[in-house]
C-alpha cells in the first residue's frame, strides 16, 4: 500500500516537475544545500535590449554530493526549509572529483521512500509520547480520585460521629484536611 503510494507521488511529481539547468556557485557552507545560479534575460526598454540577469536559488542536495562548479540539473520540490524548494536531480557536469567517486544523487523514488521511512518513525514516537501521557493522566486521575474517596469518607465519619454523640479524638475533629474537604466535596 505504502509502496504504490510512493509510486503514484512520485509519478505525479515526475509529470508536474519542471527541470531547470544552473551552475552550483556555493557549496560546502549549509549542509545539504547548495546555491545554484540560474540563467535570465532582462528587458531594458530604455534602450530596447535584453540583458542576462542571473536568478539564484536554494537547492536541497540529501547527501552533499555536490562541489561549486558542477552542472547540475534541479527541479521544484517541496519545501525543504524557509527558502528551499527545489532539490537536485542529477549532475550534467562535474567539477573537480569524478562523479563516481561522490555519495550518489537519490532518485524520486528514494527521496519518497525516505521521507515515508521518516514520517513512520515521527508517528511511531508521537503515538507513544500520546500513550505515556494519557497512561499519566489516567494516574493521576485515580490517585486524585482515591484521595477524594479517603476524605469524603473521613468527613463522613466525623459527621457521623457527631450525629451518633460518639465521642471523636481532638485531632480528628481540628484535622485540616477534613474540614477544608467538606468544602471541596463536589
Amino acid at each position: 500500500m505504502a509502496s504504490e503510494v510512493t509510486a503514484a507521488a512520485a509519478n505525479l511529481a515526475r509529470q508536474t516537475a519542471k527541470e531547470f539547468h544552473g551552475i552550483v556557485v556555493s557549496a560546502g557552507k549549509m549542509d545539504k544545500t547548495v546555491k545554484v545560479k540560474l540563467g535570465g534575460m532582462r528587458y531594458e526598454p530604455r534602450v530596447q535590449k535584453y540583458f542576462k540577469e542571473p536568478h539564484y536559488k536554494l537547492v536541497h542536495d540529501p547527501r552533499n554530493s555536490l562541489r561549486q562548479g558542477d552542472v547540475v540539473a534541479i527541479s521544484p520540490s517541496w519545501r525543504e526549509s524557509q527558502h528551499v524548494r527545489h532539490v537536485v536531480k542529477h549532475i550534467i557536469a562535474p567539477y573537480g572529483p569524478p562523479i563516481h567517486e561522490r555519495p550518489p544523487v537519490p532518485t524520486l523514488e528514494e527521496r519518497l521512500a525516505e521521507r515515508a521511512a521518516k514520517r513512520a518513525a515521527k508517528d511511531e514516537r508521537r503515538r507513544l509520547l500520546r500513550e505515556e501521557a494519557a497512561r499519566a493522566r489516567d494516574e493521576e486521575r485515580t490517585a486524585l480520585e482515591a484521595r477524594r474517596s479517603l476524605r469524603l469518607s473521613r468527613v463522613l465519619t466525623l459527621q457521623a460521629a457527631q450525629i451518633l454523640g460518639i465521642p471523636v479524638p481532638a485531632t480528628a475533629t481540628t484535622d485540616e484536611n477534613a474540614v477544608a474537604d467538606e468544602n471541596d466535596v463536589d
